[in-house]
């Protein structure tokens, strides 16, 4: 009953609401018998509750986290950070400022790996908006008041895309001479990222954090409900590929 009524609400809600609208819509159409225009909104409609749907989208943004699994991390000699976004003015127990949820599962895994073993963390993030923060440096704070000794805290705090990530990153690993570094990102942003560390000549060790889908992939009715959060995820996965296919070919 719990799970029928969660169904039930979430069609009252976007973007529950909104496919709802446009079957309505479609069905109107239909009566009317504009046929055509109505099976091109009953489609746009069945497309659009599909990818809000946790069914499909977890397997959408399962493929790009099921890409790479956690690594040994005793060939590496540094641990990258990329950014994941930062909020400005936020109070926090190291001073102002706070990484969001992503930003902050990244540091968290790093500071793990480093207190397994030590090596030097570079983190690569600068202030990406007017009235965010400046991700690397927040991060730095963060870490420091999780145990890591500020001599092993590299900062790259200039970057704000991934491309700018692995482009000034790279340049601190050819002049500090490391070559096997351990790169912590999302795991759906885990693809992307190597792509352009690799266009910068540098094979790194991923090790992924800040899952969005769980293991393993098991099907309930209720994944069929449409939500904000898997709709979220199937954008996630189609910016993810679409910006992989731009590394590639054009940048």
């Amino acid at each position: 009953m719990i799970y029928l009524l969660k169904f039930g609400a979430s069609l009252l809600l976007p973007p529950g609401l909104f496919i709802i609208i446009l079957f309505v819509v479609s069905c109107i159409l239909w009566r009317k018998q504009e046929y055509r225009l109505a099976t091109v909104l009953s489609a746009v409609a069945m497309i659009f509750y599909l990818l809000s749907t946790s069914w499909l989208s977890g397997m959408l943004i399962n493929s790009l986290e099921n890409k790479y699994s956690r690594p040994e991390i005793s060939s590496g000699d540094c641990i990258i950070v990329l950014g994941g976004g930062a909020m400005a003015g936020n109070p926090s127990m190291a001073g102002e400022g706070t990484l969001s949820c992503a930003a902050g599962s990244r540091m968290v895994l790093a500071a793990q790996i480093y207190h397994q073993r030590p090596l030097p963390i570079i983190l690569s993030g600068g202030q990406v908006y007017a009235d965010s923060g400046n991700e690397a440096e927040i991060a730095r704070r963060e870490l420091q008041a999780l145990g890591i000794p500020e001599q092993d805290i590299i900062v790259e705090d200039q970057s704000i895309n991934t491309r700018q990530n692995a482009i000034f990153t790279c340049k601190i690993l050819t002049d500090r001479g490391f070559k096997r570094p351990i790169l912590v990102t999302s795991a759906f942003h885990m693809e992307r990222s190597v792509l352009n560390f690799q266009k910068e000549g540098f094979e790194v060790i991923p090790f992924p954090a800040d899952f969005r889908t769980g293991q393993p992939q098991r099907f309930h009715w209720n994944k069929l409900e449409p939500s904000a959060l898997a709709l979220e995820n199937s954008m996630i996965f189609f910016r993810e590929k679409l910006r992989s296919f731009v590394t590639l070919y054009i940048e």
